[in-house]
């Protein structure tokens, strides 16, 4: 047996794409065809847009602390805590006066 050591599939910290988004910068971690981990800093008064997600969606708060909402419910996201954002469920991630740091896993659902 060979370990499997790999690079990671995006090392360096890129603004996160997407209309709407402002302020936030990731790297991809882990990209498997049904498994998806990527890494999210927050600057003060950044923003992800309410949008649904294709998977369901867990987002780890590494450090610091914003905001989130869930089909327009909406909770403070502090280190140490963890979010669920359902697939087809739309949801929001954002900052005010303070930086975060979020770790994204996305789960994709096994086909039918």
């Amino acid at each position: 047996m060979t370990v499997d050591i790999r690079p990671i599939p995006r090392h360096g910290w890129d603004p996160l794409p997407g209309e709407g988004v402002v302020g936030v910068v990731g790297r991809v971690l882990v990209r498997e065809e049904d498994f998806f981990v990527a890494e999210l800093r927050f600057a003060k008064h950044a923003t992800v847009h309410e949008h649904p997600g294709e998977n369901d969606t867990i987002v780890v708060c590494l450090d610091g602390e914003g905001l989130t909402s869930v089909a327009g419910e909406t909770a403070r996201l502090s280190e140490g805590q963890q979010a669920r954002w359902p697939r087809g469920i739309p949801h929001r991630l954002w900052t005010e006066g303070s930086t975060m740091t979020t770790l994204m896993v996305e789960r994709a659902r096994a086909a039918k």
